[in-house]
């Protein structure tokens, strides 16, 4: 036997009772068994309560798994089970031994069995991380593509954290003052003569000037009718990432009035800012008067609130009660306003879908971009329209 290699007979063992385990309906994969050898081994002299603990504590997670795994425990091992292991951190160097060694230690084959053995468990427990690994990227893929209308309350509660967590960028507009840079469209004759007083004259240094960059308003106007209940909480969250993202933010919520609900989203609690807001908004879930309540907005807010330079969010399904004329008129002073207009309609989502409701083919004169808003991947696809 290898002086440096487990012991046969021992490592069989420990795999034979992971398999046990398995065989007896416990959730124990192939990655567990090897963590549960690799940690008896470090543990080397081992008596029955080392090997048990080292079990317990790395081939089960469950309460309810421990009843079973004594008795799996006792059935293999009984009350008087002493080894001594090596960390299997490789699997035993069989072929590397020199003749000499060979002649001492007699026949091999036990060894390259546990070898072969070792390199098939580490196999299988590779197979089973990446299949693992290709089954929850396949679970989160569907979960982007997901309608929100069509998710259960525990994906939707997986989707609104996922939302929350939006690396949005708000829109950057161009300053009109110009400011020293490394590179730029003007160049700077001022700071090139200052340094070129450190090289006796010669300007080798030239430096530039160019126009700086801020943030540019971002206005939300969210849609809460009835039509628009399976979305709008998903829109809610949106929301709640967009003022994490930054200060210049407007939120307001629509059905058949507005509501200006930026303070309130203004809070590190997204589900008290919700309960907040549904009683805030007295309209929550009724009927959609988007002319009105976009006139509200122009006539009301365009001189208290961020609106002016602003890149305005409307998301709604376009399905107007009130008259197109109205909001034709009202789409077209936003659109005065503001520097760019982004609609974000669920319907638009389905491949069928064509804006022919009146409500909607009023306001398409006066968008920029016409954008889905289903699920999480058409969120997506909003926040880099809005970096861009």
């Amino acid at each position: 036997m290898v002086a440096n290699a487990p012991d046969p007979g021992a490592l069989e063992r420990l795999i034979g009772f992971g398999r046990d385990l398995r065989h007896r309906g416990l959730p124990v994969g192939t990655g567990r068994i090897v963590t549960f050898c690799r940690a008896a081994g470090a543990l080397g002299l081992l008596d029955r309560d080392d090997l048990y603990w080292a079990g317990r504590s790395s081939l089960i997670s469950r309460p309810e798994d421990v009843e079973a795994f004594d008795e799996a425990f006792a059935a293999w091992f009984g009350t008087g089970f002493r080894l001594e292991l090596p960390i299997p951190g490789s699997p035993p160097d069989v072929d590397g031994m020199g003749d000499d060694e060979r002649a001492l230690e007699g026949d091999d084959l036990d060894d390259r069995v546990m070898a072969r053995e070792w390199h098939e468990l580490e196999e299988d427990a590779l197979t089973d991380g990446e299949a693992s690994i290709r089954i929850v990227a396949s679970a989160a893929e569907m979960l982007r593509e997901k309608s929100f209308g069509d998710l259960t309350e525990e994906e939707r509660l997986r989707v609104s954290h996922l939302i929350r967590r939006l690396a949005l960028q708000l829109p950057m507009r161009h300053t009109r003052r110009y400011r020293a840079a490394p590179s730029g469209a003007r160049f700077d004759v001022r700071r090139t003569l200052r340094r070129s007083l450190r090289t006796q004259g010669e300007p080798f240094e030239r430096a530039w000037r160019d126009r700086g960059r801020r943030t540019r308003p971002l206005v939300l106007i969210l849609d809460i009718s009835g039509s628009m209940a399976p979305y709008s909480r998903a829109l809610m969250q949106f929301a709640f990432a967009a003022m994490a993202a930054g200060r210049r933010v407007e939120v307001f919520c629509f059905g058949t009035r507005l509501t200006r609900v930026t303070r309130t989203l203004r809070t590190k609690d997204p589900d008290r800012a919700l309960r907040e807001i549904g009683h805030l908004v007295e309209d929550w879930e009724g009927g959609t008067r988007i002319g009105a309540s976009l006139k509200e907005l122009v006539d009301g807010w365009s001189q208290r609130a961020s609106i002016r330079g602003s890149v305005a969010v409307i998301c709604s399904d376009g399905l107007e009660r009130g008259e197109p004329d109205l909001l034709r008129d009202q789409m077209a002073k936003l659109r005065r306003l503001v520097h760019k207009i982004v609609w974000v309609n669920p319907l638009k989502g389905s491949p069928h879908y064509e804006p022919l409701a009146r409500g909607m083919a009023a306001a398409l004169p006066s968008i920029d971009e016409f954008l889905p808003g289903h699920n999480l991947e058409s969120l997506e696809e909003l926040s880099r329209a809005l970096a861009d």
